[in-house]
């Protein structure tokens, strides 16, 4: 192989690699508030310390005082204590190593229709709302599509409703924001409608997407032979509270707590 397709070679392999290590420093953990971190410095073992990062996001380390820690990443915490040691005479060349013992400050609550409800933390930078959600075992069979997710961002509350099947359809991904410590993610139970009368198996079923009155009845069994399909009414409550009674057509697409009351014949 010639000198200039060696070079060609390596400047192309180089700029494979590039992307890929910043893409890997991006998702790298950011220390909160309530990690407990131990650090340690090579051949200093007087300087080896377990301790808390406090709220205001600082370590007390020893010689050099209070760090402000919070927000950073492992390896620009380590750099930080470094500089700190070295510009204070301390060390002439420190070798520092922070280790994340515990993680309490970046957590996200999950509420709601999932299979694992609780808090979870934020391990690595750039996780996102279904990155928590697969954490928590997903949606549990009563858990609605749409997912709740409240916090602050830029010091403002923070509200987003994302529609979880969505993301998945193309430039969906862009609603899949990255999450935050203290953020709260609450998948609601899912809609639901009711069939009762001449149906095979009345009860409460979930609404799926676009559901005709036609698809509940087949979800309700079907019409008993006592029942037909001339005799069926809607019960639909309106935006002022009331509820409207209709006659539906089979592809009337059903809403949330509609009641479908399949009547006997009359022959």
């Amino acid at each position: 192989m010639t000198k200039f397709l060696r070079l060609l070679c390596a400047f192309w392999f180089s700029a494979l690699l590039l992307p890929m290590a910043h893409a890997v420093d991006a998702r790298e953990y950011a220390l909160g508030s309530g990690d407990v971190v131990r650090v340690t410095v090579f051949q200093n073992p007087d300087l080896t310390v377990e301790t808390r990062v406090t709220e205001n996001g600082s370590i007390t380390y020893p010689l050099i005082g209070a760090v402000n820690v919070g927000g950073l990443t492992l390896p620009a915490t380590e750099k930080l204590i470094a500089d700190k040691l070295r510009e204070g005479g301390f060390v002439l060349k420190p070798q520092v190593n922070v280790l994340v013992l515990q993680i309490r400050g970046n957590q996200v609550s999950v509420l709601g229709q999932v299979n694992r409800p609780g808090r979870y933390p934020i391990e690595i930078a750039g996780t996102t709302v279904t990155d928590i959600l697969a954490i928590a075992g997903g949606a549990s069979v009563n858990g609605a599509d749409v997912v709740t997710l409240v916090g602050t961002r830029n010091g403002q509350p923070f509200r987003m409703e994302i529609d979880v099947p969505s993301l998945f359809q193309p430039d969906g991904m862009k609603s899949d924001i990255a999450v935050q410590g203290g953020d709260m993610l609450y998948v609601h139970r899912a809609p639901v409608f009711y069939i009762y009368g001449e149906v095979n198996r009345p009860g409460a079923y979930r609404l799926e997407r676009g559901m005709s009155v036609m698809q509940a009845l087949a979800q309700g069994g079907g019409i008993t032979l006592r029942g037909t399909d001339k005799r069926i009414r809607l019960h639909r409550r309106n935006a002022t509270g009331q509820v409207d009674t209709m006659e539906p057509e089979m592809a009337l697409p059903l809403q949330s707590d509609d009641v479908v009351y399949v009547r006997e014949s009359l022959f």
